[in-house]
């Protein structure tokens, strides 16, 4: 994969690029680099020229010491923008991308065509930021095979985790050998922006067509976040996967990706 280098303010972000067409930026959520969005990626791309960032903090981005902020990586998906030679494009972005994209639409407007935002929040309680801080802690001191089986049993819902239970484990103990492991730097810099992330009174300044997805069964981002945006921005839509999860988009793969599909081709 040829990857290319965006500079941030010092700060070196990695990104690629698959497709032709108008231009799709796709940000993914805390922990995963932009290769977790192949199974999305390999059906947008017959129609767009989709833009990977990897985000500060993770992948072949550098790592450096938090805290990080979900502005921070906004500037650096601007750096992305600028280097790729793009003035404006569609933003999707799963979890902890979708509050970057937040950022993103707020403060650049005229960059952000539409929004796509998948099981994402514009702030979190008080309950859920206890969350966060948690893996934080557990994260320092389980075996990676420990904290990724944890981590599954946070983003799935429990039908897809019954029938897929066996890859699930066998995913979670290839963890432990995985190449490019995230840093405690990278990681916890990234849970700092999703847990200080806070859009809730600025929401309404967003202009954009958005489409708002969510799984009812998601107890990592709950349905009452994405709830919140939709209620929030004006030009919004909201569609509900009532077996899924945080991860609906995987668990519900091939709905996911038509209806997206249809909304960014609008």
């Amino acid at each position: 994969m040829n990857y290319k280098y965006a500079d941030s303010n010092g700060v070196q972000i990695a990104y690629h690029e698959r497709g032709e067409g108008p231009p799709l930026l796709l940000l993914m959520g805390f922990g995963a680099d932009g290769t977790v969005w192949e199974k999305h990626a390999a059906v947008y791309e017959k129609h767009f020229r989709c833009i990977i960032p990897d985000n500060r903090g993770v992948g072949k981005s550098d790592q450096p010491a938090g805290p990080y902020s979900t502005r921070m990586m906004a500037e650096d998906t601007i750096a992305v923008m600028k280097h790729a030679g793009v003035e404006s494009a569609i933003v999707a972005g799963i979890s902890m991308g979708g509050a970057i994209a937040q950022e993103l639409a707020l403060h650049y407007p005229a960059k952000v065509e539409k929004l796509l935002l998948v099981s994402t929040w514009p702030k979190f309680n008080e309950y859920a930021k206890a969350v966060y801080e948690n893996l934080k802690h557990i994260r320092a001191v389980a075996p990676p095979a420990y904290f990724m089986e944890l981590l599954q049993l946070w983003i799935f819902a429990a039908p897809y985790y019954e029938a897929y239970s066996g890859s699930l484990k066998a995913d979670a103990l290839a963890s432990a050998n995985a190449e490019n492991r995230q840093s405690p730097s990278g990681f916890n810099g990234q849970l700092d922006a999703c847990i200080q992330h806070d859009t809730i009174n600025r929401l309404k300044e967003i202009s954009c067509p958005v489409l708002i997805t969510v799984g009812l069964q998601d107890i990592f981002t709950p349905a009452a976040f994405s709830l919140a945006i939709h209620q929030l921005v004006k030009h919004s839509q909201y569609l509900e996967f009532p077996q899924g999860g945080h991860v609906h988009h995987w668990e519900d793969l091939e709905r996911f990706n038509k209806e997206t599909l249809n909304f960014l081709l609008l």
